[in-house]
């Protein structure tokens, strides 16, 4: 990295703040393009259902403790992190996390996201009470992401994977480390995607990872409703599809409108798992298309042609409304000379992707939203989960 180290003087800023283990640095660089949060950053796989079981819990207290009572939470890649007081303030750089905080009530503590637009806080205006303005937030990425925002922010806690920042960002491990000692921890598993090769550590599922951050903030209750309920909404999801699913190409465009994508494979990271809720088959996984994050390149209508899917699932990132998703993908595919002939296309099964980031929030959203796209004849338009019975979650109100 090129930023200077700010000077500073006397004691560490959180002596409160002490490390148990060691943070785990990188290995290799990951072999996406950029290197940033780019539009290569999204792929996952696990059974269906594999949020289901709980991750083994490795926090030192019973999740009962007084908020001035010391505790630890042990998370890999970083290892045990103590605490003599619950965070107040914190930021992630994945919205994944964020939105797990948001579930547990900390939203006002956050300060801080990666890419705004990869945070879908949009989501929030249908859950009552549960809001987050995103121009209250500090953007991190912008061609590079400084240490000196890590100062300035000043939080108790990062949600973050260390080896994030050092193999996505170009951080060094001596960066890491500074904005351990002198700032707050790291504290966090990058759970998007596994196809990075230096992520060769523990692996968890969303609700593994939500569990550690429900751990942290000293909110497990909140965690074990929210599980709860989640489960409760897939057994009733799964038990309505249909006994034959879809082979789908999960898609980023390459442009709008796209005359390439990125290919993104239905692996066994967090950001596939609504499709693997659903289901469904992976179009590129079998006919042994890279992934994108794995190196894989763009691949352009003709190699469509030759896998022709059931149904494609292009992903784009901020909020995208029906209409707008109508008039610059499915159009321009239905229009177009080589696209026009994809099964896909003919039988109208073009969907919105989603987002790459979800936590348990936003992934309900696209779940309904990925089941309604795929089963009109089963869920048409209605609300597959309970906004209000979320809204009391995340108040506190089991």
């Amino acid at each position: 990295m090129t930023d200077t180290d700010p000077s500073r003087e006397g004691p560490t800023r959180r002596e409160y703040l002490r490390y148990g283990g060691a943070v785990v640095s990188g290995a290799s660089l990951a072999g996406c393009m950029g290197d940033s949060d780019s539009t290569a950053d999204e792929p996952t796989s696990t059974p269906s259902g594999e949020d289901t079981e709980s991750s083994e819990s490795t926090a030192s207290n019973d999740g009962n403790a007084a908020s001035d009572e010391s505790y630890s939470v042990t998370i890999e890649p970083v290892g045990t992190v103590e605490f003599d007081s619950v965070p107040e303030t914190w930021f992630p750089y994945t919205a994944d996390y964020a939105d797990m905080g948001v579930a547990l009530g900390e939203g006002n503590g956050l300060s801080a996201v990666g890419v705004k637009d990869r945070f879908g806080t949009y989501f929030y205006d249908e859950i009552p009470s549960v809001a987050v303005d995103k121009s209250d937030l500090t953007e991190l990425w912008n061609d590079g992401t400084s240490k000196e925002l890590f100062y300035e922010l000043d939080a108790d806690v990062h949600l973050i994977d260390p080896n994030f920042m050092v193999n996505r960002l170009q951080w060094s491990q001596d960066d890491v480390d500074e904005i351990r000692e002198n700032v707050a921890p790291f504290f966090g598993n990058t759970i998007f995607s596994r196809s990075y090769d230096w992520h060769d550590y523990a692996d968890y599922t969303l609700y593994g990872a939500f569990e550690k951050v429900a751990q942290l903030f000293q909110k497990e209750p909140q965690y074990e409703a929210f599980k709860q309920y989640h489960d409760g909404v897939l057994s009733d999801v799964q038990r309505r599809l249909p006994n034959e699913t879809p082979d789908v190409a999960v898609l980023y465009p390459g442009g709008v409108p796209p005359e390439s994508f990125y290919p993104y494979r239905i692996g066994e990271g967090t950001q596939a798992k609504h499709w693997r809720d659903l289901q469904v088959s992976d179009a590129l996984a079998k006919n042994d298309i890279t992934d994108a994050q794995a190196g894989g390149g763009t691949i352009d209508y003709e190699t469509l042609l030759d896998i022709d899917p059931n149904a494609l699932a292009v992903r784009l990132q901020g909020e995208i409304s029906q209409e707008y998703f109508e008039e610059n993908i499915v159009s321009h595919l239905r229009n177009h000379e080589v696209a026009s002939e994809l099964s896909a296309v003919k039988n109208d099964r073009i969907i919105y992707g989603g987002l790459t980031y979800q936590g348990p929030i936003t992934h309900l959203f696209q779940l309904e939203r990925a089941a309604q796209g795929l089963y009109p004849d089963v869920f048409g338009d209605e609300q597959l989960f309970d906004r209000q019975r979320v809204a009391d979650i995340v108040a506190g109100e089991f």
